[in-house]
């Protein structure tokens, strides 16, 4: 597994990068080190987490993940000097008091969430520092549409590369990067980067899975000629794509266990839809009648996709982790690559 470079950074990774969202919620402290215990002797070092963690978010977890993460490297001497470590700075707590107070995101917001993720890190410095969701009220997270309406952006753009180029000019923070963006936000940020001087993105953290593919509706054009590395999340989509809802759905006493069967804020959410279960039920059909495991399929397709330069697996054990990680290996057929290629024309992307 060669190192791959994120954006024009000196910053070389895996092409998996160990997701870490449910430590503290789906799996205990001592899970948690176990798996990053093994994720490093299997060579991955790239991790990433947010200051809003555990999933699904509560004011209990809020915090938890990166706390636990702080505590295994402080027990492994040296293993922080061999990863790429990536955190998240919350956007507007829409419905989350306990992540910050009011309805924005200001630069001092920025500042503050950082030294909070250092300390519960217990780092001095973080290499990738994201901003989770966007300021702007825009089409990610489950909104279908741009609602000039509901956009009631009060930091800018600008305002929030100034408190980005802070973190960096005192080492706290060595590159940035965005999640959940539009094409017009990573432009954006490119643009007033280059023209004030201040820190480039050097990735997006967008979903990409065969039930979402939405970025490849123009933000991987944007992403290609800017430079800008595409950190792949759910390539799983929260498990519908491992095929274990397939015959029972996600609710009622043979549900098997995961995060949209066992939590009802999960099943509120775009992994949860119908559409999304009648999707996947068919990607996962199309590997079982190919020789392959629905895991296999799904995370093949992301692991060798041209326009993915990591793609993050979130696990919750040391056997799931083997599992994602064997599927490495899979390189997935033309035919295959087009029988999914034909399902995506028929039904598009359910679970945007």
């Amino acid at each position: 597994m060669k190192l791959v470079q994120l954006g024009q950074t000196d910053l070389q990774v895996t092409p998996i990068c160990l997701g870490t969202m449910t430590f503290g919620q789906q799996v205990s402290e001592e899970g948690a080190h176990a798996i990053l215990d093994r994720s490093l002797a299997a060579g991955i070092n790239f991790i990433d987490t947010a200051e809003m963690y555990a999933v699904p978010a509560t004011a209990d977890t809020c915090g938890l993940t990166e706390t636990y993460i702080g505590n295994w490297f402080a027990k492994n001497p040296g293993a922080r000097q061999k990863l790429v470590l990536a955190t998240k700075v919350a956007g507007p707590s829409r419905g989350m008091p306990w992540v910050r107070e009011g309805t924005g995101m200001t630069a001092q917001d920025i500042l503050t969430s950082c030294e909070g993720s250092l300390r519960r890190l217990q780092t001095d410095v973080i290499d990738l520092y994201q901003i989770h969701w966007p300021e702007r009220h825009v089409m990610a997270l489950g909104f279908h549409y741009f609602d000039p309406s509901k956009d009631k952006s009060a930091t800018s753009i600008h305002e929030q590369l100034e408190a980005l180029a802070q973190l960096v000019k005192a080492g706290k923070v060595r590159h940035i990067g965005l999640s959940n963006e539009t094409p017009y936000g990573v432009h954006e940020f490119v643009r007033l980067a280059e023209q004030h001087g201040l820190p480039r993105v050097a990735t997006v953290q967008n979903p990409y899975a065969l039930v979402n593919r939405v970025y490849d509706n123009g933000l991987d054009e944007t992403c290609h000629r800017l430079n800008v590395s595409l950190l792949a999340y759910s390539p799983l989509g929260f498990g519908l794509l491992t095929g274990k809802y397939d015959d029972t759905g996600f609710e009622g006493s043979g549900a098997p266990e995961g995060r949209v069967s066992r939590y009802e804020s999960v099943r509120k959410q775009r992994w949860s839809r119908p559409e999304s279960l009648a999707a996947a039920r068919r990607y996962n059909q199309l590997a079982r009648d190919n020789g392959l495991t629905p895991t296999e399929m799904a995370l093949a397709f992301c692991y060798h996709r041209w326009n993915v330069t990591s793609t993050i697996i979130g696990v919750t054990s040391v056997a799931q982790l083997d599992e994602d990680l064997a599927a490495w290996s899979v390189q997935l057929s033309p035919e295959v690559l087009k029988a999914i290629d034909q399902i995506r024309w028929e039904i598009r992307d359910p679970s945007l």
